[in-house]
């Protein structure tokens, strides 16, 4: 991977990691095009995770500090319950990362026909989503989190938006858009983070192979995502609270049904 190609694919993850498109299925596509794969794409995949889960710090850092601040108060307030949800959330996908990371890996390399048909999934539930009109709830309730967080691991399928997928199933539930967006991207960070530190453990164990990259251009593909993501963040939380998700669904059902094709000849 030289830093051209490192730039391009860090700009594909920090975009679509907010907006409801999949950066799974775009850096898969990505890499395809560049004909990057095996340990180049392991390492600069976990990078270009981390440097999007800092920008999610940098763009909601009011909000996590609102949550850190309450937690140290040691008493059940609103602060403490909303970190709660973000915990049981987080439930199904430590699930799938313990008992089922071996064939979720498997799946991230069976090619691109994978990719289309979970990118048509995301259309659906971007489209459905957008005309379903449930009643409006004033907060997440713990069962809500539980089952954005069952919709978050299935979003472990290279094609299916994470934030398309969690965001559409929170407001399916009738949930408030204004607060799905903030929710969704701050559930997200404990498992990257984790799965980072994993990976980086093996790699240092000896139990699993990174590298086959300079230096250079993991920089580079690393302050591609970043601030990428910083502006994608804040872009994605404006869109959702303005209920427009319908056209991230029209796109992902053109990519997705041109890849399938492609994916054919």
């Amino acid at each position: 991977m030289n830093w051209f190609e490192a730039l391009i694919l860090g700009l594909i993850q920090g975009l679509t990691e907010y907006l409801p498109v999949s950066s799974s299925g775009h850096l898969t596509i990505g890499s395809y095009l560049f004909g990057i794969n095996g340990e180049e794409n392991l390492t600069f995949t976990v990078l270009v995770h981390v440097a999007t889960v800092f920008s999610t710090l940098v763009i909601l850092w009011s909000e996590i500090d609102w949550i850190f601040r309450g937690l140290f108060k040691f008493r059940m307030n609103d602060e403490t319950k909303y970190a709660l949800n973000i915990v049981i959330s987080m439930i199904p996908i430590g699930i799938v990362g313990v008992f089922f990371k071996d064939k979720v890996e498997d799946i991230f390399g069976s090619g691109l026909l994978i990719v289309g048909c979970m990118l048509l999934v995301t259309a659906f539930l971007l489209t459905y989503s957008y005309y379903a009109k449930p009643r409006q709830k004033d907060n997440i309730g713990w069962r809500d989190a539980l089952v954005i967080g069952i919709a978050q691991a299935c979003a472990v399928m290279p094609g299916l938006s994470r934030s398309g997928s969690t965001i559409a199933t929170g407001i399916i539930l009738g949930n408030k858009k204004e607060k799905l967006a903030q929710f969704s991207f701050l559930m997200v960070i404990p498992p990257i983070l984790g799965e980072a530190l994993l990976d980086v453990l093996k790699a240092m164990t000896g139990e699993a192979a990174f590298g086959g990259i300079d230096t250079f251009p993991l920089a580079v593909g690393f302050v591609a995502a970043f601030v990428s993501g910083c502006v994608a963040c804040k872009w994605m939380i404006n869109i959702v609270k303005r209920g427009k998700l319908v056209y991230f669904g029209i796109y992902c059902a053109i990519v997705g049904a041109v890849t399938v094709a492609f994916s054919m000849l």
